[in-house]
């Protein structure tokens, strides 16, 4: 199990228990969240959710930890707050992954406003920076004003609508972030 503490959170992986399965369902059943995220929809059914966390804890492993998506929870506290993704993005054809990486986030309702996704996704983010990745893309649904700030303030670099590259050509505001120490701060994002 691979866990990153920040100054206020705990980044660990989803756990197939009760509890997190229950918070799991409570934020992806809200459709203030899901309409932002890749399906857009609302998941209810329990074997779904369960499926979810199955197929995230199998990504980790694959992976040696290095993808996945982990639970964000406040240190100090039983309650998760939402989750942060770190994973290669899908191609045009949404079944092939491309060598582009993306951040993303979600949380519920009751945890927006404190900084929770900005820390989570920064410990990410420079994780995976410091392992040598070239760039980091966030990809948010035209409107989501919310996690365009959150992108911002991660240091990312805006470059507009896109749906030349990934999710089946789903039309993206698009923000990347290039790994400085590697030169690439000056340089434009790969098209």
């Amino acid at each position: 199990m691979v866990t990153l503490r920040t100054n206020r959170l705990e980044l660990r992986t989803w756990r197939a228990d009760e509890s997190d399965l229950v918070r799991l369902r409570d934020i992806r059943s809200r459709p203030e969240v899901a309409g932002w995220l890749a399906d857009r929809r609302p998941v209810t059914d329990p074997a779904a959710i369960l499926a979810m966390v199955e197929r995230w804890e199998s990504l980790s492993a694959r992976t040696g930890g290095r993808y996945g998506v982990w639970a964000i929870q406040p240190l100090g506290t039983d309650t998760v707050a939402g989750g942060v993704v770190l994973k290669p993005l899908p191609g045009l054809d949404n079944t092939t992954y491309t060598a582009d990486i993306e951040i993303g986030w979600f949380l519920h309702p009751g945890s927006w406003g404190r900084g929770y996704a900005t820390e989570a996704a920064r410990a990410l983010l420079d994780r995976e920076l410091a392992a040598g990745a070239p760039e980091v893309y966030a990809v948010i649904y035209p409107g989501n004003t919310a996690s365009a700030a959150v992108a911002t303030r991660l240091g990312m670099r805006p470059l507009g609508l896109r749906s030349d590259r990934w999710y089946g050509g789903t039309p993206l505001e698009t923000f990347v972030r290039t790994n400085e120490r590697q030169g690439g701060a000056g340089r434009p994002a790969s098209t």
